[in-house]
């Protein structure tokens, strides 16, 4: 007989024998509070009724004026109540007397006789009252005998089940358990053996072909893939940079602990959902994926949350994951990680060095002014004449001057950029007047290399919306550059071409030329190619990157070891 078989019969007539328990004490509980409630509200409150009539006949001899009304009222009730052999009549005589007594109060005679019929009443009721005392009591007994009987058919029934049926059930899962933790240990070579034709025998049949499936895919590739996944899935959520992985269809894959810390979800909230959904709800998962794929043309800027009780900054870095298929050539994409490095001490001290550069900056411009002062009083022969090596030597303080003042003007922008305090005034400008003004400005310092400079624009330019001093500057800062690594006698070629709707300025040198290596670094800030033996802060490309930016322009380098180099700005052009 099946297991199964087994607990619904017996199961089933305990369940059926409890319930007849229950019927049988609800049926005798009921009887039990009916003739309970019998003697309440029938005899109990004919009795109240009773004992304050006699108590307010007492209160009638003091000539209480409130005692008749009080007894005729409860008189009232009691002739509603009425529920006793006998009653009825004892009431009547009451009723009557009382009616003569409202004639003549002073009659002791009728007030004796109304008392022996209250009496009378309260005898009625008080046998009632023994009478159905007694039922309940029979009932109870009734009640006792029927309950015994069924809970002892219910007891010896659950008794041969709890002899008998653990046996047949914990037996075989105890084999079973055993068997299990032999698996747990990796011995899936172990098997359970039931011969009956039951439940477990159908247990074990299954057990025996997990456990060989096991033994086939322990002794797989597959075991080792998922044993690898499980190591890098505890690696991940061990890293204590907040790393989400999505598939191709921006469903959520995997997400660890710091992710989930600074995010404000629970795994089961993100895990498995998309991207884009959670993303109207959790602003910080929209700037995570949706900012991702909108505004990626625009300049990489940290994402400052509040995490760690503070305002933290991360640098935010996407790695689009590709695999090629087995037998074809073309990668596909299979989904993206998204890895937030934090970054807030490096861009605290990014602040406190830009704040330091600003003041030491601002602080350096007054005496480096006050040096020039002087020297061009020294210059003046009106203070007195000055021989050839003290002209020398003024001329050397003046160079070192110049360069001072503008380093220190390249450190201020930087910080003014940094800051976010730079101002641009972008209006209509002329790119003909901005190369101009640039080609003036190191005139004298191309003259002094016998280096020429040669100018290309041609005819009828368009407008460019610029900010003419910043830009102009950028032009100085390519055109002094040229000049300093261009050797004497050589040539610098200024072109300006308009091609749809931009205006490109470019500066091309036939210089040394820049390494391949450093080109993708040469507009970082503080970069100086190795082995030059020119002096400067390397900020000047950098600055100049940050201009052109700034006005939604672009700036490139082309360069050939050994060719020469050539920088140039594209802005927009406006009619």
């Amino acid at each position: 007989m099946k297991i199964k078989t087994k607990l619904n019969l017996g199961v089933g007539l305990l369940f059926t024998l409890i319930i007849i328990l229950a019927l049988v004490s609800a049926f005798y509980i009921f009887s039990i509070k009916k003739d309970t409630q019998n003697i309440l509200k029938a005899n109990y409150i004919t009795l109240e009724y009773s004992r304050n009539m006699l108590s307010s006949l007492d209160e009638i001899n003091k000539d209480e004026p409130k005692a008749i009304h009080l007894f005729d009222r409860n008189l009232k009730n009691q002739l509603i109540n009425i529920t006793e052999e006998g009653e009825k009549i004892a009431s009547q005589n009451l009723l009557n007397n009382f009616n003569l007594l409202k004639q003549n109060p002073k009659d002791e005679s009728l007030k004796s006789q109304i008392r022996q019929d209250i009496f009378e009443i309260m005898k009625l009721n008080m046998n009632a009252i023994k009478i159905k005392s007694d039922i309940a009591k029979e009932t109870a007994e009734t009640a006792n005998f029927s309950i015994a009987i069924v809970g002892s058919l219910c007891f010896l029934i659950a008794f041969n089940l709890l002899i008998n049926l653990p046996n047949n059930i914990a037996n075989p899962i105890k084999e079973l358990t055993l068997s299990i933790k032999e698996i747990a240990n990796k011995n899936y070579s172990e098997r359970v053996h039931f011969t009956n034709h039951n439940e477990f025998g159908d247990l074990a049949k299954s057990f025996n072909t997990m456990a060989q499936k096991l033994e086939e895919y322990n002794s797989s590739n597959l075991y080792k893939l998922f044993f690898e996944k499980k190591r890098l899935e505890t690696l991940i959520n061990n890293m204590h940079d907040p790393i989400i992985g999505l598939d191709n269809e921006a469903i959520v894959l995997f997400a660890n602990d710091e992710a989930l810390k600074i995010i404000g979800l629970k795994s089961e909230d993100i895990i498995g959902k998309s991207a884009s959904t959670l993303a109207l709800s959790n602003n910080l998962i929209r700037s995570l994926i949706l900012k991702e794929k909108t505004n990626n043309s625009q300049k990489k800027q940290p994402l400052k949350i509040f995490a760690n009780g503070k305002e933290s900054y991360f640098d935010k870095e996407t790695i689009s994951i590709t695999i090629t298929p087995t037998g074809e050539e073309k990668e596909i994409n299979v989904g993206d990680v998204i890895i937030l490095r934090n970054i807030t001490i490096f861009k605290e001290l990014d602040f406190a060095k830009t704040n330091f550069i600003a003041t030491v900056s601002h602080e350096l411009k007054t005496p480096i002014a006050s040096i020039k002062l002087s020297l061009q009083l020294l210059e003046n022969t009106s203070t007195g004449t000055i021989n050839e090596e003290q002209k020398q030597l003024v001329e050397s303080i003046k160079d070192d001057s110049q360069r001072l003042l503008k380093i220190t003007a390249e450190l201020l922008n930087l910080a003014q950029l940094e800051t976010g305090n730079i101002q641009l005034n972008i209006e209509k400008s002329d790119p003909n007047e901005i190369v101009n003004y640039a080609i003036d400005a190191v005139k004298i310092k191309a003259e002094q290399k016998n280096i020429q400079l040669v100018t290309e624009t041609p005819g009828n330019l368009p407008n460019i919306r610029a900010d003419k001093e910043k830009t102009s500057w950028v032009l100085i800062n390519f055109l002094t550059n040229a000049i300093t690594y261009s050797s004497e006698n050589s040539t610098i070629i200024v072109k300006v071409i308009s091609e749809n709707d931009q205006v490109s300025f470019s500066v091309t040198d036939f210089g040394k030329g820049i390494d391949a290596r450093y080109k993708n670094k040469i507009f970082d800030k503080y970069f100086q190619i190795p082995g030059s033996s020119k002096s400067g802060t390397g900020l000047g490309l950098a600055i100049s990157k940050e201009f052109i930016d700034a006005q939604n322009g672009s700036i490139y380098v082309e360069s050939e070891l050994g060719l020469g180099s050539t920088f140039g700005i594209s802005l927009h052009a406006v009619s």
